[in-house]
Parts: structure tokens; C-alpha cells; sequence
């Protein structure tokens, strides 16, 4: 592992830390899980054996921090009733009576190489940015920390349903945004006319 390790690790602190708020809405425990995370990759730096980059390698590691701390916190904590009146009829305007998508999604190109380009994953954060909290919170539950839906309903006091409904409309949020503003502006990909 090179001598910079440290400063890469501290570059990656900031975005390391506004993903644990998310998660953990609570700036003393984000700053602890980021901290304990970021010694755990310099106790052991020969782990990380350059497979990924070192911010995949870093996140990763975080991921199950967190995990551990929202288990930890016994599951009593309550959040705000999301108020989803003021967004029904936008998303009610993207399906047909019959229940299917008014347009179908565009071209995205191949999933598996633009999730290797550093950009997606900036533009990816600014997206979930814009999602109300408690929805970018539960897709990111579900989607990174993959949790199973019944341990974010007893964490976040949801029912079933209002969990589907919150990861549904973060899905359609997550695809526009990335539609306009990632898979839009790519080359080769035609934008619908």
C-alpha cells in the first residue's frame, strides 16, 4: 500500500460521511462509523488488494459498520410521516390506466460497464441528494445495505406497504433523475424524439 493512503483516505472522508448521515441521521454516530472505518483500512492496509478501487474497497467496509450500528440501536427510533400527497399525481401521471409506463424507459447501453465509470457514481449521489431523506434513506436500506423490507419497517416504524410505496417512487425519482442527467448526456445513447 502507497504512503498516500492516508490522504486518499481523507479525500474519501466527506462522501463517506454524508452517505453515513443518511443512514444514520445522527452526526456523532456517522462521524464514529466513518472513523472506525477509515482506521480498520489503515490497521490492515495489505487487505485491500487493489481488485476494486480503493473507494468501492472503503465503502464496502463501511457498509457492514453501519449495518452493526443501526442493529445495535435496538430498533426504537421513530421518524417524520412521509408526505407523499404532494408527489401522487406526478407519478400517477407516468402510468396508464391499465397500469403500465405512459413511455418506456430509454436505452441505458451496458449496466455493467457504467457502473465501473467513476462519474455514475457522482451523478448517482446527487440524484439520491434530491430524494427526500427518509425515501433516499429506505432505497438505500434496501438496495446497498440490503436489508430485508421487514427489518426497515421495524427499523423506521413503516408498514409493509408504505415501505413499497417509498422504494417504489425512489426507483421512478432515481430513474429520471439518472435519465437526465447521466444516461441522457452519454454518447450513443439515442434521447427520444
Amino acid at each position: 500500500m502507497s504512503d498516500n493512503l492516508p490522504r486518499q483516505l481523507e479525500a474519501l472522508r466527506p462522501v463517506l460521511l454524508r452517505f453515513a448521515m443518511l443512514q444514520l441521521r445522527n452526526d456523532a454516530q456517522a462521524e464514529d462509523v466513518v472513523q472506525d472505518t477509515l482506521i480498520a483500512v489503515l490497521e490492515k492496509p495489505d487487505r485491500f488488494a487493489g481488485q476494486s478501487s480503493l473507494r468501492t474497497y472503503v465503502t464496502a467496509i463501511m457498509k457492514y459498520k453501519i449495518i452493526d450500528v443501526l442493529r445495535a440501536a435496538g430498533r426504537t427510533r421513530q421518524i417524520e410521516a412521509y408526505d407523499d400527497q404532494s408527489e401522487a399525481d406526478a407519478i400517477d401521471a407516468l402510468f396508464a390506466a391499465d397500469g403500465h409506463t405512459v413511455s418506456q424507459p430509454r436505452e441505458w447501453g451496458n449496466p455493467a460497464a457504467t457502473l465501473e465509470q467513476k462519474d455514475f457514481f457522482r451523478v448517482m449521489e446527487l440524484c439520491l441528494e434530491k430524494l427526500p431523506p427518509k425515501t433516499a434513506r429506505v432505497f438505500m436500506m434496501r438496495e446497498w445495505l440490503e436489508f430485508e423490507t421487514e427489518e426497515i419497517c421495524k427499523e423506521l416504524g413503516l408498514s409493509t406497504s408504505n415501505a413499497w410505496v417509498i422504494l417504489f417512487r425512489a426507483r421512478v425519482r432515481l430513474r429520471e433523475c439518472l435519465e437526465l442527467n447521466w444516461f441522457g448526456n452519454q454518447p450513443g445513447v439515442p434521447r427520444p424524439g
